[in-house]
């Protein structure tokens, strides 16, 4: 980390604009370093929103840093400091932003749904992606796999949905897209 913050600081000299690792690795450079420093978790929480500003990263990467968190060393011990939201939001539209109308999005329009209840029969939280082929997910999970085959989540990309030891849930599916043809999983 401590490499990586130094390139930063020298890019930052040469005025070279931060990309989103250089400008985390400096943050949290500042938060390991204000830890053995003996500074407390709360100054570090407030001083890590003020290394850097927007105008000294690249554009987008203040709105792709939600939060920074670093597991420092301390005199009384290792504690897990969180920065949120470390640079102010630069002006305008971040790169790739999409800025959808007032009315909410469907999810796959058109496409058929099942629904089927889930139970999670393991000692342990089950957590199944978006996009994962249903039948396949973790043996932990009881329900009637054949029903299944073919089918994923009906969630919005990139998300997850959690399953908690003991609890009945339902849950809605829709096809898996494209060909259809699933390789290598658990049937």
């Amino acid at each position: 980390m401590h490499v990586a913050a130094d390139v930063a600081r020298r890019r930052l000299e040469r005025g070279v604009l931060l990309n989103y690792p250089e400008a985390v690795a400096l943050i949290t450079d500042h938060v390991l370093e204000g830890a053995r420093d003996g500074r407390t978790v709360s100054e570090l929480m407030e001083s890590g929103r003020t290394v850097l500003a927007p105008e000294q990263v690249m554009r987008g990467v203040p709105e792709m840093i939600d939060s920074v968190q670093a597991e420092a060393t301390f005199p009384d011990g290792t504690k897990l400091v969180t920065v949120h939201h470390p640079i102010a939001p630069s002006a305008g539209p971040a790169p790739g932003e999409v800025v959808v109308g007032s009315e909410p999005v469907e999810l796959n329009p058109g496409r058929p749904r099942v629904t089927m209840v889930v139970v999670n029969v393991a000692d342990r939280p089950v957590q199944v992606g978006s996009h994962f082929h249903f039948a396949s997910v973790n043996t932990g999970l009881s329900f009637d796999r054949e029903a299944a085959f073919g089918y994923r989540l009906d969630i919005p990309a990139g998300t997850a949905v959690r399953f908690e030891p003991g609890v009945e849930r339902e849950v809605t599916l829709v096809p898996l897209a494209g060909l259809r043809i699933v390789r290598g999983l658990q049937r």
